[in-house]
């Protein structure tokens, strides 16, 4: 739970205001969907009859990485990356300018959401001084979401012990 708790606890020291963390809680999911609908249409290989799609490949790198920082939270966001793929593949035969339009109106809407939240936080995003951000944001919205229902109170007390309290 270390490696674990020290990446969500440096992220987190970006978002300690509770409306910046509600805006990646909306955004960050947004922007993941995006890519993984921009990234649906181009087939990088056949596997069993199955098309493999460059989101299929980076959901599945990301999702081993999750496993590896902590088995029940890269569970849980395997299966959300299942679902958004799942999605995604629901648009890719669409006309292109539908295709695009859903893959760039969610990218445009979530960043914009995102740098509200930052507007809210008084401070830059956590990827401008490490890019690791981008990897951990979506993990950081599943702790989020997690907290809030109770759930691994363990991280979220050694996140507050590192990064400070929510305010």
């Amino acid at each position: 739970m270390n490696k674990l708790t020290d990446l969500l606890a440096q992220y987190a020291s970006y978002h300690r205001d509770r409306r910046n963390i509600l805006t990646h809680v909306v955004g960050i999911p947004m922007i993941v969907l995006s890519l993984m609908v921009l990234l649906a249409r181009p087939t990088l290989a056949t596997v069993a009859g199955v098309p493999i799609n460059p989101g299929m490949v980076i959901a599945a790198l990301l999702a081993l990485y999750y496993l590896k920082l902590d088995l029940r939270m890269g569970a849980v966001m395997a299966a959300v990356f299942a679902l958004g793929l799942d999605v995604a593949l629901q648009t890719a035969p669409l006309a292109t300018g539908a295709w695009l339009a859903w893959g760039l109106g969610l990218f445009l809407a979530g960043w914009g959401i995102q740098f509200l939240g930052h507007y809210f936080e008084g401070r830059k995003p956590a990827f401008v001084d490490d890019i690791i951000g981008l990897i951990i944001g979506p993990l950081f919205v599943l702790a989020e979401v997690a907290f809030l229902l109770g759930l691994r109170k363990d991280v979220e007390a050694a996140i507050e012990q590192k990064a400070g309290s929510v305010r």
